[in-house]
């Protein structure tokens, strides 16, 4: 296993949920993913008494890629750090595209290893809400379409939000869990284009956009 030290860990985004989530300067992606799922994850109130557990280390493999980072926990305290820790309490492979679902066994400390599964998996937001979310995260993105239409099938017929206003607009089109999936940052928007669960009208050149913003809310950037 390869070994290296935990770089810098600087505070991120204060405290939420009383527990304060932190991670390193200049921040790999893996652990700004990882950052930003477990604020989710505090300020929704989720899985609080994992995050606010003694302390204990949990490495996160990426399943298809040589990502890696570190969890360390210490009583309130979350720190996210790039690399490999020696000997850690856990190490758990993961597809990061699949919401953090394990791939094989977990090996280590197999407590931890559930607490850490349920922090990296906190609860969908309603998909409006979501897109309201992205729709403000992302309007600081250069060449980004003035309208933001989201459009869905649910009980009563076809609904949909729409987002700004002005000539330019993009239509993203899907399943609600989907959307709130994409719109939330836990699922990448180029990827699940790809699985053929979303759909979307617009220019190449907004698609090129359209994922940026896609990475700034996932990323937290």
């Amino acid at each position: 296993m390869t070994e290296t030290t935990i770089d810098r860990v600087v505070p991120n985004a204060g405290a939420a949920g009383g527990v304060d989530i932190r991670i390193e300067d200049d921040a790999t992606p893996i652990v700004r993913l990882i950052g930003r799922t477990l604020r989710d994850s505090a300020r929704g109130g989720h899985a609080l008494s994992a995050l606010r557990r003694s302390a204990a280390t949990a490495v996160i493999r990426s399943h298809d890629t040589p990502q890696a980072a570190t969890i360390a926990f210490a009583d309130g305290v979350v720190e996210v750090s790039s690399g490999v820790v020696i000997e850690p309490d856990a190490i758990i492979t993961v597809d990061l595209n699949a919401r953090f679902a394990p791939v094989g066994d977990p090996v280590g400390d197999q407590d931890l290893v559930t607490d850490v599964l349920a922090a990296l998996m906190p609860p969908l937001p309603d998909w409006r809400a979501a897109a309201e979310h992205f729709w403000t995260v992302s309007r600081s993105v250069p060449a980004i379409p003035d309208m933001l239409i989201a459009v869905t099938e649910g009980p009563e017929g076809v609904e949909q939000a729409v987002f700004g206003e002005g000539e330019t607009h993009y239509v993203i089109a899907g399943a609600p869990e989907t959307l709130a999936g994409v719109f939330s940052g836990a699922d990448d928007l180029f990827a699940t284009l790809a699985t053929g669960a979303l759909g979307i009208q617009g220019t190449l050149s907004q698609l090129s956009v359209m994922t940026g913003a896609s990475w700034k809310v996932r990323f937290d950037v």
